[in-house]
Order: structure tokens, then sequence, then C-alpha cells
């Protein structure tokens, strides 16, 4: 499995015949002139994992490209002109690779803020894209995309999501928010799982595992 990091949430994700896209964000970049993807897959709303511009210049350059996305964003998607599959916690894809789409909500930004949809998506049986949800799935994780900052968690947050899940690796995601990721990475690389590996993925940066 090959995985490429774009800034914030955006990952490229190629696993046997797949090729996958995940989060086409507003502060992500370098994912827009890709090619051959089999599936866009989004968590969430959010324009930090879906801008709607580039994403149509994506799927112009891709038109095999599968769009999946939870129910809010995918008839939001459809209201523009852009066709997407609707998944909920327990559907199962095949996009080249095996994709299982876990979660439901997005974590709660506060009391006076409605909960949205947010799904995951555990790629390949092994890599688990959570969005912004730090929900501990049932299924064993081996490779973990950790959230680490955000106006809804705190490092301690990711601390304790990094030790329920458990993963044999784990990077980070959702970095943009923060002037300097040293401090944060360090934590979780000292206070994750004593037996995880923790790979400071940088943006452009392609790791296989």
């Amino acid at each position: 499995m090959k995985i490429t990091k774009y800034g914030h949430s955006c990952l490229r994700v190629v696993d046997e015949s797949a090729n996958i896209l995940i989060d086409p964000g507003t502060f992500s970049a370098g994912f827009e002139g890709l090619t051959d993807l089999t599936a866009v897959l989004l968590t969430h709303q959010h324009p930090d994992h879906l801008d709607r511009d580039r994403l149509s210049v994506v799927l112009a350059a891709n038109p095999g490209a599968s769009v999946y996305a939870d129910e809010a964003t995918a008839g939001q998607l459809a209201e523009a002109g852009v066709e997407a599959a609707a998944v909920h916690s327990g559907d199962q894809l095949d996009v080249g690779t095996s994709v299982r789409v876990v979660g439901r909500d997005h974590a709660i930004i506060h009391v006076d803020i409605p909960v949205i949809p947010n799904v995951g998506y555990l790629i390949g049986g092994r890599l688990l894209h959570p969005g912004d949800s730090l929900a501990v799935p049932e299924q064993d994780v081996e490779i973990l995309a950790v959230p680490v900052a955000a106006p809804w968690m705190a490092i301690k947050e990711a601390v304790e999501f990094f030790r329920a899940v458990h993963p044999a690796v784990a990077f980070p995601i959702h970095e943009k928010v923060l002037a300097n990721t040293a401090m944060v990475y360090g934590l979780l690389a000292r206070l994750g799982p004593p037996d995880a590996r923790w790979i400071d993925l940088d943006d452009g940066h392609t790791e296989e595992l």
C-alpha cells in the first residue's frame, strides 16, 4: 500500500488495483493533477475536506472514478450536478481494493453547532481514515491516520484515540490548523502505544506500508 499526503486530511492511497483520493479539501494542494483514479472518498462536507471546485477538476480528468460520501454530502453534491453514492457505516465497497465504511457522526465542535454526518473508511482492511471523528472502530486497524489538531479536540484526545485504536503504524492528518507541528507530533510519538510506529508524514511525501 502506497500512501501519499497532500496536506491536512487529503491522501492518495494505491492498493492492489485501487488508486483512491480521500478528502481533497481547501487546506490541501497537489492533488489536482492526479489521473487514473478509481475512486474519490469524502468523509464529510466541511471545506477543509471537500473543495468542490477542485473536485470538479479532478473528476473531469478521471471520468472513471466513483465518488462516495456520507449521505448529507452526497445530497449536496447531487444538487451541484456531481454524482456521488451515499454510504453508511457497515457498507462494503470494491474500488480495486476493499473499503469498509465505519462511523456515523462528526465530532462535537460545540453544543450550539449541529452535528453533521461523518464517515470513515477502512481501506484494504488496513488503513483507517476517520475524517473528523475520534470514534474507535470495532475492527482491528493496522495503519491509522490520526487527526492531530482541530477546534473540536485537544491533544489528549488524539493520544487517547491513538492508544485505543492501537495500530501498528500511525501518521498525522488534520494538521493545518497548527502553527508548528513538531510539538504535537513529538507528543504523539512519545505518548502513543509503545509498540506502534509513528511516521511524520509530510505534504507530498509517500510511504509504502
